[in-house]
């Protein structure tokens, strides 16, 4: 079962990764050539800069732990470490807005791959609030937290999708070094 997802993500990343070359320079860093700046800028930098930062310390955690992160997935260690890193390297990227689009990529396979996870086991797409389960439940990991779903995962395939079609916006190292 478990090489059922690696293939899966093996074939995603290839796909993306055999479509790079063809893309021009700009477009590696954007599919949006235009960088706007003023308020639509500062809504773009908000939302990388955010993206960004929330990849940072998901990733670590995970790097620092793989193995146990590996097991608890039933994964192996090379594709927790592929996902670990591209949380990390994409958040860096991200947030100051280098190479954008490359940087959405390899962590929107990591999320589309995690809401498949999620979907294949049964998880809901919007799970119950946490105050309005009954007691006893449901308890997470430390006996509180919020029951397991896919919707994190699909909102971050969203957010990312967003970032790669409107680009990093004009407070970027991507418009410094690509605008025009």
């Amino acid at each position: 079962m478990i090489y059922k997802y690696a293939i899966a993500f093996a074939i995603s990343f290839f796909f993306a990764a055999s479509n790079l070359p063809k893309l021009g320079l700009n477009l590696v860093s954007s599919l949006n050539t235009v960088y706007p700046d003023g308020l639509p800028g500062l809504v773009l930098l908000l939302l990388r800069v955010s993206v960004g930062g929330l990849f940072l310390l998901h990733g670590y955690p995970k790097i620092t732990h793989l193995r146990q992160w590996a097991e608890s997935l039933k994964m192996p260690v090379f594709m927790c470490f592929l996902s670990a890193a591209s949380m990390l390297g994409g958040g860096i990227f991200l947030i100051i807005g280098f190479l954008t689009l490359l940087a959405t990529l390899p962590i929107f396979c990591s999320m589309a791959f995690a809401a498949y996870l999620d979907i294949s086991g049964g998880k809901p797409f919007v799970s119950q609030d946490p105050y309005l389960i009954p007691e006893g439940q449901y308890k997470g990991p430390n006996g509180i937290g919020e029951p397991p779903s896919w919707e994190k995962a699909f909102m971050y395939c969203v957010m990312l999708i967003a970032i790669a079609v409107l680009g990093p916006g004009a407070y970027s190292l991507d418009a410094v070094i690509f605008g025009r």
